[in-house]
């Protein structure tokens, strides 16, 4: 036991020495999550940006300048006014995710299609292939602006309204008899009976005819078991869970350069047996993983907000990851035939794991399937546990499941290590 701890004690002192590899271990993680928690929402405040759109504003009709006045007055909504070259040099530079042109005669156009089969009036919306999602947003909010624009004016009192339903009923006159041409006739002669019948009214007694808009309102309401939502705090689980691992890795890099340098075999040479130099070398560095977590969330907690909810499952959910990180150090060294060609598989292996296991972005936005898959992933229990022992205020049970998982991924690469040291040793 004296050798063990002799050794752990030298392993701690070598890393907290090479002040170099302690910044870049301790540092890093909290520069990334501060750069990605404030990328997905912050702290929580509400303070939701707004998105930048263009307008290109060609149509003069009562109409069109309605739906640009609609789309200025949206909350959403960030307008800014360009001519056609001006919105399309924006978009190909990718100053400007989405631009939107009411081109002449849109509205005249879309009033009068509104009761009659046929084509249809373009918008033409320009957008930053890059932003795909973006446009999606957009084209909601301006169907809804359009459609009110459009039925506030056609329905309403107003001459254009009357206008419109004129020639709408004259149209459908001259078409073919059907079951739907009577049924259109009887809507719009209504609609014209209601378009008197509002005019003769004085005009502060007129309602004026809004339109149709969205018949309901969300009523948004956060639900979490724990504190308020606080993107830190995912982001820095995600960006500590991955620089821990290339931690892991210089655990196993350094047990193959004792190899080439030929400590490893003046330490088997001494009266201490290969499993006590693996243990040794295991715990020393889920000590280090363990405390660099540690450090790595107080400093999130100090600038960021980060409240840790259930502190006694946050350490075991630590010290879980802990481990398996150094067993993943060791299977590293055992299979690896050299440092330099270990670090690259191992690097690009670690990559994999923290991209399938959530710590760049949520694994909620994968697909089904590979939301299935990153079960089997270890990177995708430890930031689940890091993130149910914070935002999400869970349990201890949750904690004990999540550790669970990682100490029996622990002791598979702790197993395949031990297996493969005693078989080369043969």
């Amino acid at each position: 036991m004296t050798a063990i701890i002799a050794m752990i004690r030298k392993d701690l002192i070598l890393y907290l020495n090479d002040k170099r590899a302690l910044m870049l271990n301790l540092l890093m993680p909290i520069v990334l999550a501060a750069f990605f928690g404030s990328l997905f929402g912050g702290s929580g405040s509400g303070n939701t940006s707004k998105i930048e759109i263009g307008l290109v504003q060609q149509d003069s009709s009562v109409i069109g300048r309605k739906v640009g006045d609609s789309l200025k007055a949206d909350a959403n909504l960030t307008v800014k006014e360009l001519s056609m070259q001006e919105a399309q040099d924006k978009v190909r530079a990718g100053k400007l995710m989405v631009a939107v042109v009411i081109p002449a005669g849109f509205g005249d156009a879309a009033g009068q299609s509104l009761f009659q089969p046929g084509s249809k009036p373009e918008l033409p919306v320009y957008y930053d292939p890059s932003q795909s999602t973006v446009l999606a947003m957009v084209k909601g909010l301006l169907t809804q602006h359009v459609m009110q624009g459009v039925t506030g004016e056609v329905m309403g009192s107003s001459a254009t309204g009357a206008k419109f339903t004129d020639d709408s009923l004259k149209k459908l006159e001259a078409s073919p008899a059907s079951e739907d041409k009577e049924a259109l006739a009887g809507l719009l002669g209504s609609l014209k009976k209601f378009q008197e019948h509002e005019a003769a009214k004085p005009a502060k007694e007129s309602s004026g005819g809004g339109g149709l808009s969205v018949p309901f309102t969300t009523k948004d309401e956060a639900l979490s078991s724990g504190p308020k939502y606080n993107a830190y705090a995912h982001a820095f689980a995600g960006m500590g869970v991955q620089f821990i691992l290339f931690m892991g890795i210089d655990v196993g890099i350094g047990i193959l350069l004792a190899r080439r340098m030929g400590i490893w075999n003046r330490l088997l040479a001494a009266p201490i047996t290969m499993s006590q130099v693996l243990l040794s070398r295991a715990l020393s560095g889920a000590m280090i993983a363990a405390g660099l977590m540690v450090a790595i969330f107080f400093a999130a907690m100090l600038m960021f907000k980060v409240e840790v909810t259930n502190v006694a499952g946050f350490a075991v959910v630590v010290v879980a990851f802990a481990l398996m990180t150094a067993a993943f150090g060791l299977l590293i060294a055992a299979f690896g035939k050299t440092p330099e060609a270990a670090r690259g598989l191992a690097t690009f292996a670690t990559l994999i794991l923290v991209m399938l296991g959530g710590a760049w972005v949520p694994t909620f936005v994968f697909p089904a399937w590979m939301q299935q898959l990153t079960l089997v992933v270890p990177t995708r229990w430890a930031v689940d546990g890091l993130d149910a022992m914070t935002w999400r205020g869970l349990g201890m049970d949750v904690a004990l499941q999540t550790a669970g998982v990682q100490l029996a991924f622990a002791a598979l690469f702790g197993t395949l290590a031990i297996w493969r040291f005693r078989a080369q040793a043969r």
